[in-house]
C-alpha cells in the first residue's frame, strides 16, 4: 500500500490550530495582565480583534480542516481511509468524483462517494505537498484516471 494523503495532515489538523488560538488568547491575556498595573481597563479593540480572530479562524478551520480524514493509503483497486481510530476501505468504482484544489493551504482533495461510509457520503484529504506550488499531483493525477477507469470497467 502507498499512502497517498500528506504526512502533513497531523499538523494542519492538530498543531496549527492550537497555535492559531493560542495566539490569539495570548492577545486577550495580554491586556489582562495590564490592567493591575495601569488601574486602567484596556480598550475595546484590543479584546474585539483577537474575537474577530477566533471566529474567522473557527470558520475557516471548520470548513476546510477539521473535516480532513487523517490517511489515505492506495491500495490497488480501493483506499484505506483511516481517522479517529477508525477504518474503512471504500472501492474505486464507488467513487463519483474526485475534487482536487492545489491552490489551497494545504491543498485538498475530495472523493464524492456513490454511497455513505462511516465517514459520510464525501471524504476529503490533505493531498502530498509539492515543491512546485502550482504543478498538478501525479499521485492525484493518477488517482483520477484510475477512478475514470474503474468507473468504466464496472459501468
Amino acid at each position: 500500500m502507498k499512502r497517498i494523503s500528506s504526512s502533513w495532515t497531523f499538523f494542519h489538523k492538530r498543531v496549527f490550530p492550537l497555535i492559531w488560538f493560542g495566539f490569539c488568547a495570548v492577545f486577550v491575556v495580554l491586556p489582562l495582565l495590564g490592567i493591575p498595573i495601569s488601574g486602567r481597563s484596556p480598550p475595546g479593540p484590543f479584546f474585539l480583534a483577537p474575537a474577530v480572530m477566533i471566529l474567522v479562524g473557527l470558520v475557516i478551520m471548520r470548513k476546510l480542516i477539521f473535516d480532513l480524514v487523517d490517511q489515505v493509503w492506495d491500495d490497488g483497486d480501493s483506499l484505506l481511509v483511516r481517522n479517529r481510530g477508525e477504518e474503512e476501505r471504500v472501492a474505486l468504482a464507488d467513487i463519483k468524483n474526485v475534487n482536487y484544489t492545489p491552490f489551497l493551504s494545504p491543498p485538498r482533495v475530495v472523493l464524492s462517494l456513490r454511497r455513505t461510509t462511516t465517514f459520510g457520503d464525501q471524504i476529503a484529504f490533505c493531498a502530498p505537498v509539492r515543491l512546485v506550488p502550482f504543478a498538478s499531483s501525479p499521485v492525484i493525477t493518477d488517482l483520477i484516471n484510475r477512478v475514470d477507469a474503474a468507473r468504466r470497467k464496472s459501468a
